[in-house]
């Protein structure tokens, strides 16, 4: 792999697209083994180049300096709590604009790399309502002038808190007092003025839209505004510790079960500095014949991964020696820049630079042993309140996982995903660019004047590859050659993730995003004929069940399939179903559609 040039599968591009679909999943599955997305390591510099230009230096020097600070004079600013819920701010702003995560090539953005406001400020895009029945005044997918102003507000609103200098707070300065950290609290906090209308735009935009709502990564950045706004200051450190907390466990929780696993071969063979083959093929059983996790990428998941997550957060939470504390801080900040450097393609790296320097802030700037531990807080009713409301939507989300997003759900890189396959018919596919509202046009549109359409195409279906390195895409391909069949080959088919971020400008794995009320979007806009375009969806599995609820749809009939299918069975195939599709519970099935073979009716 060169800096400029990628390592681009080793299959002729004039005939790849002639061979079977498994023929096709086998070769691309194989070659990511050794080579990932074989990106350009050019595209891993500029991604480090906007994270310490744009997110490092323009962001402490905007948040220092706004403050009264100098952003050369570390030691005076990074245990400095304005300095942190500015760069919260800027961190929110930069995801709310669209130029942090889910960001360039790695997450399916070419031409245009950004998404985000280039999508939002304009009418007529498709809007995404989470509850658009029950909630008055959020009917309808397409973004009006109201929804555009009110995103523009929010950016502003934005921009103004972490601009606008601090102001003297009475428990900040009170709590310094005696305090032995000899933190100048001159420099005050973020006004809370200003956060109480960003907190009722926010609220209204998550009702209008949930696209923006959660690629701002509202779950997280919003409750810890709150504390900014309304709590006193220890109450305010010690609830940014419970909420930090609770997002790591909440990830780790998530990763106990089957499907996380499957989620560390394919991020290492991703990671653009490991280069040493063997080391990657170690994460598999036997390359090139068995691309399950090997005992190894177990290992790294479950010990490196699970058990840090649950048991780390818990030593940072009540310890009270301090080099136990440093000693967990330095893990957790490791922790952190290791998922950086695996690059993955959510592309989460602002995210994971501003939690390494939450766990220096909060764990060694307020440490427990000096008065920030979890019974400094004022009140014991006050603790119960803050801890049931940050665990509403993670339990709820690992329950219901079809009521709330996997990301208020805590569970990053879970590997446990609502998630789709689109199959289009030969020119259907096209639909999308000739009636949505967008600044963009299909990926493999956006690809093909530069690479030409037969290495656009095989690029793409390296991400479909990709899918099926995952637990859910065994059963998302074994749907597809239920549900076409014989026909299978002669439909183009798209990873339901990178497409939806050319059609609504954000994704970061969440299926809710491209579920069946966007494929009603696309088909009020597209009109596709039965058949042109067929989806299968799968949602997340509960903490308590076996199974994963599936639907297939037709973007002109609506669901057409509604089943279940065993986790187990997924996990235990390969990429490419070499015993073919993996066994499925029908539990309904349209009376107007003929039932497919190879499928149990309940």
């Amino acid at each position: 792999m060169g800096f400029k040039e990628g390592d681009f599968p080793p299959v002729d591009p004039a005939t790849f697209r002639d061979q079977p679909l498994q023929t096709r999943v086998r070769q691309l599955a194989t070659h990511w083994v050794d080579y990932g997305f074989g990106t350009p390591k050019m595209v891993h510099v500029i991604y480090l180049l906007k994270v310490a230009v744009l997110y490092i230096v323009v962001g402490v020097a905007l948040a220092t300096a706004t403050s009264g600070l100098s952003p050369l004079q570390i030691s005076e600013w990074w245990n400095q709590p304005i300095v942190y819920q500015k760069l919260i701010l800027w961190t929110m702003l930069l995801e709310a604009v669209g130029v942090a995560g889910s960001w360039g090539p790695l997450a399916g953005k070419f031409k245009p790399m950004t998404g985000g406001l280039l999508f939002w400020l304009r009418p007529q895009t498709i809007r995404l309502p989470p509850w658009p029945d029950t909630v008055p005044g959020t009917k309808g997918d397409s973004r009006t002038v109201f929804d555009v102003v009110l995103y523009a507000a929010i950016l502003v609103n934005l921009l103004v808190a972490v601009g606008l200098p601090g102001k003297e707070s009475a428990s900040f300065t009170a709590a310094m007092a005696d305090s032995p950290l000899g933190i100048d609290p001159s420099h005050g906090l973020v006004n809370p003025a200003v956060l109480y209308s960003l907190l009722v735009f926010m609220v209204v935009m998550g009702l209008r839209d949930k696209v923006i709502f959660l690629a701002a990564r509202s779950e997280q950045y919003l409750p810890a505004i709150i504390f900014f706004a309304f709590l006193p200051f220890i109450d305010m450190i010690v609830a940014l510790k419970l909420l930090i907390v609770v997002v790591w466990m909440g990830a780790g929780i998530s990763k106990i079960g089957m499907h996380f696993t499957n989620v560390i071969p394919p991020m290492i063979s991703n990671t653009p500095w490991l280069t040493v083959k063997s080391l990657k093929r170690m994460n598999y059983r036997n390359f090139p014949d068995d691309l399950r996790p090997s005992r190894p990428a177990t290992f790294q998941g479950h010990v490196l991964g699970t058990i840090v997550e649950v048991a780390t957060p818990l030593v940072l939470l009540f310890s009270v020696n301090k080099w136990l504390t440093l000693a967990a801080v330095i893990l957790m900040v490791c922790f952190h820049l290791f998922i950086f450097s695996t690059f993955p393609l959510a592309v989460p790296l602002e995210w994971n630079v501003l939690f390494a320097f939450a766990s220096v802030f909060l764990f060694l700037g307020f440490p427990a042993w000096e008065g920030f531990g979890v019974g400094a807080m004022s009140s014991g009713w006050l603790i119960a309140v803050i801890v049931i409301a940050l665990l509403f939507f993670p339990v709820l989300g690992n329950l219901r996982p079809d009521l709330v997003s996997f990301l208020p759900s805590m569970r990053q890189y879970a590997g446990n995903w609502a998630s789709a396959m689109w199959a289009f018919t030969p020119g259907a596919e096209d639909k999308l660019n000739e009636h949505v509202v967008r600044p963009a046009q299909n990926q493999i549109d956006q690809l093909t004047p530069d690479y030409g359409p037969e290495a656009a195409e095989i690029t793409m279906e390296q991400t479909i590859a990709w899918r099926a390195m995952h637990s859910q895409g065994r059963g998302l391909y074994s749907l597809l050659y239920r549900e076409l069949g014989d026909r299978i080959d002669e439909y183009t088919i798209r990873e339901a993730e990178f497409a939806c971020n050319s059609l609504i400008g954000f994704n970061f794995g969440d299926g809710h995003l491209h579920n069946y009320r966007m494929i009603e979007a696309l088909q009020r806009r597209c009109d596709f004929a039965p058949g042109e375009f067929t989806v299968v969806w799968v949602e997340s599995q509960p903490i308590h069940k076996t199974t994963q609820e599936y639907m297939v749809i037709d973007a002109a009939l609506g669901v057409i399939e509604r089943g279940t299918w065993n986790v187990a069975d997924a996990v235990a195939e390969q990429p490419w179903l070499p015993n073919g599709p993996i066994p499925m519970n029908v539990t309904w099935r349209s009376d107007s559609v003929p039932a497919r073979a190879g499928a149990r009716q309940s």
